[in-house]
């Protein structure tokens, strides 16, 4: 083993970009895979490859790769299955432990939100505004679909984000790794375009849902809502008519009169809707009677009551890490943010209870 300041030359001589490489050849087995990942030339993989098969050669006794025949993927050998993990470590712990000191000093702050609830995050954003850039605090906003809400924050690429998430109850050990500011819990309401003698108002409980045709997406909140209510073959136990990316696709295959069926709402959306709120692609919300959105359109919005007794919820709320704002000084950027989500959070609250007519949007 070396000395602490004694290492071979042929490991002090490699670089992050050879190690990202070999991953990459270990990933799509040849020089010509590589290069198609990393966007790179053939030539300049290969000639990585080689320095580092005969640098390791050398100092481990055995290559790193073997050639094969013409058009088969190399052969990895023990010493390079064995250092390709060890380079893997290596830039995951770096770009972590980079990412960590990147928190730490504030100078950048990455955020996202769901399409509904930007207006929250963009109201918070505002009362923190002049502080970030007095202090030269970098700010950035990303886009971030529901299904990938929570995966946002596990893989660090943002500090906090705004949405909806499924959860089982107070005993949801998922949501332990996060610090949550609650906003609402709610369950799911249905949107429909199908006359009352079909579908009688005012409310649809869970269990007829296999009667009725819906469009549903294939990941997200609402297909966790199907899977917990009703197994891992809930495509097989309902009626599913049309499979959709997004609310504004759904809503537009049911004012189309394209679809005669249902749509699966958060219980937020479908009072939103109902309230004249109607959010088409593309547009941005237009205050309005229900008479000029949802009736006008042949839609209605039916509450759906949960008489499985599943225990699921849609949790609406603010997330970050579980304990790395406590580990931040009052001050740090997160930390301001978060004060800001709250002030707006308790004027909501206070907006609710003088009444609708104050209410928010």
């Amino acid at each position: 083993m070396p000395g602490r300041w004694d290492y071979p030359p042929a490991l002090l001589d490699t670089t992050m970009d050879q190690l990202r490489t070999l991953l990459a050849v270990r990933e799509t087995g040849s020089a010509l895979g590589a290069a198609r990942l990393l966007g790179r030339s053939q030539s300049s993989v290969q000639k990585q490859l080689d320095t580092m098969n005969r640098s390791y050669g050398e100092l481990c006794g055995e290559p790193l790769v073997r050639k094969r025949g013409r058009g088969e993927s190399v052969l990895f050998t023990a010493t390079g299955v064995a250092l390709a993990e060890l380079a893997r470590g290596t830039l995951d712990g770096w770009a972590e432990g980079a990412e960590r000191c990147r928190s730490r000093s504030g100078a950048r702050l990455a955020v996202g939100s769901t399409r509904y609830t930007l207006g929250f995050l963009l109201n918070a954003v505002e009362r923190v505004t002049d502080t970030f850039q007095s202090e030269g605090v970098r700010l950035t906003v990303a886009h971030v679909r529901t299904a990938e809400l929570l995966g946002k924050l596990d893989s660090h690429d943002l500090d906090l984000v705004c949405g909806s998430t499924l959860t089982t109850g107070a005993g949801d050990e998922r949501l332990a790794r996060y610090e949550v500011l609650e906003w609402r819990r709610s369950g799911l309401a249905l949107v429909s375009n199908l006359f009352e003698r079909r579908l009688p108002c005012p409310t649809v409980a869970v269990s007829e849902l296999p009667d009725c045709p819906l469009a549903v997406s294939s990941d997200g909140l609402i297909a966790g809502f199907l899977h917990g209510w009703f197994g891992g073959r809930y495509r097989e136990e309902l009626r599913i008519a049309a499979a959709i990316d997004t609310l504004p696709y759904g809503l537009e295959l049911l004012t189309s009169r394209v679809l005669r069926g249902c749509l699966l709402v958060t219980q937020g959306i479908g009072e939103a809707l109902a309230d004249g709120w109607l959010l088409e692609e593309n547009v941005q919300p237009i205050p309005g009677g229900a008479s000029r959105s949802l009736a006008d359109k042949g839609l209605r919005t039916l509450e759906l009551v949960d008489d499985v007794s599943s225990g699921l919820a849609v949790l609406s709320g603010a997330f970050v890490r579980a304990g790395e704002r406590t580990a931040l000084a009052p001050g740090h950027p997160l930390n301001l943010l978060w004060g800001g989500l709250r002030r707006e959070h308790a004027r909501h609250q206070s907006a609710e209870l003088s009444g609708p007519a104050d209410r928010p949007r």
